[in-house]
């Protein structure tokens, strides 16, 4: 039998988040709370690094634990969500969009996501420097599985030697904006030195997951406290791996189309 593990997926953290995050924001008071329903619950919090070694067979993870992940690359995450894990000494991993960064007193390269409050690239070192596992979003936060093979190319690899440029040491582990990918653009991700992408799903990851489609549990503004609570002990999502959804492939087709004909669309997050 597999270990069912919530992998929660946060974006901003703020009580007054910009319009446009707004619906996947969380108030800080509301995740102080969910970090220690999380203990109360009784799970042990790994490194995201830890659920990937398992799944490529390395040493189990606990039956009972979770792990925090973190999108975008927000600047809330250094002044608000940082001190809460520390006062936890909860581990966590921060997947950026590198051109939504900045030098301080300078403009960043270019996403994109909508105006925002962002960390910078010293931040961000500062992260690293603490233990926060820094991952990559690409550079622009695209949605992948739209793309013609050089620019995909171009935000998966990019974003890897932006990172490790900065950070100094590799940096391994991926998540796909909108939690959008394809079987090419997880070839595209392996091949680049990604040994694990998060994508979303809204399902419990397992001690069977998939190494390039982790699945994640996205934590919104309106997630009911009842069922963060279910999350917490293994109840009230599936449990991944699954065949991709019908729907989910017609909506790529859909995408794709629009992307051919010069007007992208947005729409809801899944995989």
């Amino acid at each position: 039998m597999s270990t069912v593990v919530p992998v929660f997926l946060y974006h901003a953290v703020s009580d007054d988040p910009p319009g446009w995050i707004a619906p996947y924001t969380v108030r800080p008071r509301v995740l102080a709370e969910q970090l220690d329903r999380i203990a109360d619950a009784g799970l042990a919090v790994v490194p995201l690094h830890r659920l990937v070694g398992a799944l490529r067979g390395g040493p189990p993870v606990p039956d009972h634990c979770a792990v925090l992940t973190f999108d975008d690359g927000f600047a809330d995450f250094y002044w608000t969500v940082a001190p809460l894990l520390g006062e936890r000494d909860l581990p966590a991993t921060l997947f950026v969009t590198t051109g939504a960064l900045h030098t301080p007193g300078h403009p960043a390269d270019g996403s994109l996501l909508p105006p925002a409050a962002m960390l910078s690239w010293r931040q961000l070192a500062n992260l690293d420097a603490l233990g926060v596992e820094i991952g990559g979003h690409t550079r622009t936060h695209p949605q992948l599985d739209t793309l013609p093979g050089r620019r995909l190319r171009e935000e998966v690899y990019g974003c890897k030697i932006q990172l490790e440029d900065l950070l100094g040491h590799p940096v391994s582990s991926f998540a796909y904006p909108h939690g959008y990918s394809s079987a090419a653009v997880r070839r595209c991700v392996q091949k680049a030195g990604w040994t694990s992408a998060c994508a979303v799903a809204n399902a419990f990851s397992s001690s069977c997951d998939e190494p390039l489609r982790i699945a994640r549990l996205m934590v919104r503004a309106d997630t009911p406290p009842e069922l963060f609570r279910r999350w917490t002990q293994g109840t009230g999502a599936p449990v991944a791996p699954f065949p991709e959804r019908l729907r989910t492939k017609g909506w790529r087709a859909y995408r794709r189309l629009r992307a051919g004909l010069g007007r992208p669309v947005g729409g809801p997050v899944e995989t």
